[in-house]
């Protein structure tokens, strides 16, 4: 069954373009009005996969959880958890989401790969799974200004972000960046998230 699973056409585009990295991809399904309850359930990991794709998720059964039980996310309460979003244009998810592929501080800008196209075709694959009417939202700082902001070209060395992972030092293990993807579907709500971490 779980070989099955890794590969299915859409787990195999999340392993090519992300599993080098130090991320959280899960998916949940939508069951509220309010969008950001059903995320949070996704960040707390009260909630399978609907489709039971895959789910990648290196902390779930961390003992950091026993005191951060979202661990490596802190995310505010629901009442402020919109303030540290920003809506990006579906262009720009992809961008933000392939971008996820480098490391945090070191290596080559995803913009300079060989295989750039072929990554950025895996992210818009994986986002296609939501469907067309999905919205799309970040906590990089300059799509405040800008929801069409281009993340490859700017790289994750430059995106500044509002913060939903823990400040707590857990196991000799300090995050210190990040980058995070929410995709909201009419039946599905997307997590994507890249963690700068020493």
């Amino acid at each position: 069954m779980e070989l099955r699973r890794r590969r299915s056409p859409w787990n195999a585009a999340a392993l090519r373009l992300l599993d080098d990295a130090y991320v959280f991809l899960a998916t949940g399904p939508r069951r509220h009005e309010d969008w950001v309850e059903d995320v949070l359930a996704v960040m707390h990991r009260e909630v399978p996969d609907p489709r039971g794709w895959l789910r990648m998720d290196a902390n779930r059964t961390n003992n950091a959880r026993c005191a951060v039980p979202a661990y490596p996310f802190e995310p505010p309460p629901a009442a402020g958890f919109r303030d540290r979003l920003h809506e990006l244009e579906p262009a720009a998810a992809v961008t933000a989401l392939a971008v996820m592929a480098e490391e945090w501080g070191c290596g080559q800008p995803l913009g300079n790969w060989p295989e750039r196209d072929a990554l950025l075709a895996d992210a818009r694959f994986l986002l296609d799974r939501y469907g067309p009417d999905a919205r799309f939202w970040t906590n990089a700082m300059d799509a405040a200004s800008d929801p069409a902001r281009d993340f490859v070209q700017a790289g994750l060395k430059g995106t500044r972000a509002h913060g939903f992972i823990t400040g707590e030092y857990i196991n000799g293990l300090d995050l210190f960046e990040e980058l995070g993807l929410i995709v909201v579907s009419g039946d599905e709500v997307g997590v994507f998230w890249s963690f700068g971490a020493h």
